[in-house]
């Protein structure tokens, strides 16, 4: 109880500078999280288009322009080139197409008239140009069977207009658990920068000269201080990570407390843990405060930008996923990405996520064993 009392009364003469700083994560995380939640979701848009048409708009010219006139935006520019030119530059277009004079009589007379086209080389052209492709390949085919036009033209629009009915049988929103993912991820830097920062400050101030003596000639073995203290400052992490979560639910809503949802939750907490056990091997060996912040950068940001906390793991290298093994970070992400996939929840889909978490509490007990080994060889030192 004392060393609990103790805690409280640095963390109380800090309060100002503790606040602030997990006050300036918690805005950042909810920041970060609003600025990137549209980035998890596709929407299909139609390419922009201008067609300059130099031959008689009837038969298999009017229905090419009809076709484009359904799926994509047939825009209306002036023809010289400099206005074209313009358009493509500044993006008002993303494809032109010239149809040349007597398209229509020479191609259902088995010529093949070219079609110039100009285009910006983006995505939204590469589908124009796949339309347009698609449109003169099918005809094509028919023409050398069908001879008739209007038959031609009524063959072509049963094939490229056959659509294909998807039943989606999943009801896993993968959207909203994109979403989810993201924010958890995201607190692999928040929980490490926090407790780092307010444990080696709490620690720091154990260092004190006189403090530090008392703490050596007490009779209390150093593994039950050590453990006091890892338990008093267990309750500040808490705290901390209490209002992540809390956080988490207003920006994420009743997703947090789905099935899914509490997966995340117990995940960060055992996380939350590790991270108290790091950041009290690390208030051991360090004894200066203004030190904190560089630490911070490197283990907080560092294994943040290792394990895919930043940028999704799919992205990372095979040789950086490969050294972010030896991280906690790493497992506590991975569980992340594998949790927004399970469909069903049971025994079978929960097993790599506890192996997971199991992992994770072993490196917490590593460090506690590591910082029991450096707090009785710096006892003795002293």
């Amino acid at each position: 109880m004392t060393v609990f009392n103790t805690v409280l009364k640095i963390v109380n003469k800090y309060k100002f500078t503790i606040i602030l700083y997990t006050v300036m994560l918690i805005i950042f995380g909810g920041l970060n999280f609003k600025t990137s939640n549209n980035s998890v979701s596709y929407v299909a848009t139609k390419p922009d288009v201008f067609i300059i048409n130099e031959d008689e708009e009837i038969g298999i010219t009017k229905d090419l322009i009809n076709y484009f006139d359904k799926n994509t935006n047939i825009k209306d520019l002036d023809t010289d080139e400099e206005s074209i030119n313009d358009a493509l530059f500044y993006r008002d277009v993303n494809y032109i197409i010239y149809i040349p004079k007597n398209f229509r009589n020479d191609f259902i007379n088995g010529k093949n008239p070219k079609i110039n086209i100009k285009t910006t080389k983006d995505y939204n052209s590469v589908l124009a140009e796949n339309l347009l492709d698609n449109y003169l390949k099918t005809a094509t085919i028919y023409r050398n069977n069908i001879l008739n036009e209007e038959d031609l033209i009524k063959k072509v629009n049963e094939s490229i207009n056959i659509s294909t009915k998807v039943e989606v049988t999943s009801k896993l929103d993968t959207n909203t658990l994109s979403q989810v993912a993201f924010y958890f991820n995201f607190l692999n830097y928040s929980i490490l920068a926090g407790c780092v920062y307010v444990i080696c400050l709490i620690l720091s101030s154990f260092k004190e000269k006189n403090i530090h003596k008392r703490m050596i000639i007490s009779s209390t073995n150093y593994k039950k201080l050590n453990n006091n203290l890892l338990l008093s400052m267990g309750s500040i992490a808490f705290v901390l990570w209490i209002l992540y979560i809390v956080l988490a639910y207003i920006l994420l809503g009743k997703v947090v407390i789905s099935e899914h949802g509490i997966i995340y939750i117990i995940n960060s907490l055992i996380f939350m843990i590790c991270a108290l056990t790091i950041s009290f091997l690390i208030g051991n060996i360090v004894n200066s405060k203004t030190a904190i912040n560089g630490i911070i950068n490197v283990v907080a940001l560092g294994s943040s930008f290792l394990c895919g906390s930043f940028v999704p793991m799919e992205w990372l290298p095979k040789s950086v996923l490969t050294i972010a093994h030896v991280l906690p970070s790493y497992w506590y992400i991975k569980t992340n990405e594998l949790s927004k996939t399970i469909e069903v929840i049971n025994f079978n889909t929960l097993k790599p996520i506890i192996i997971n978490m199991i992992i994770i509490l072993v490196f917490a007990f590593i460090f506690i064993l590591i910082t029991n080994i450096v707090s009785n060889k710096k006892r003795k030192i002293d």
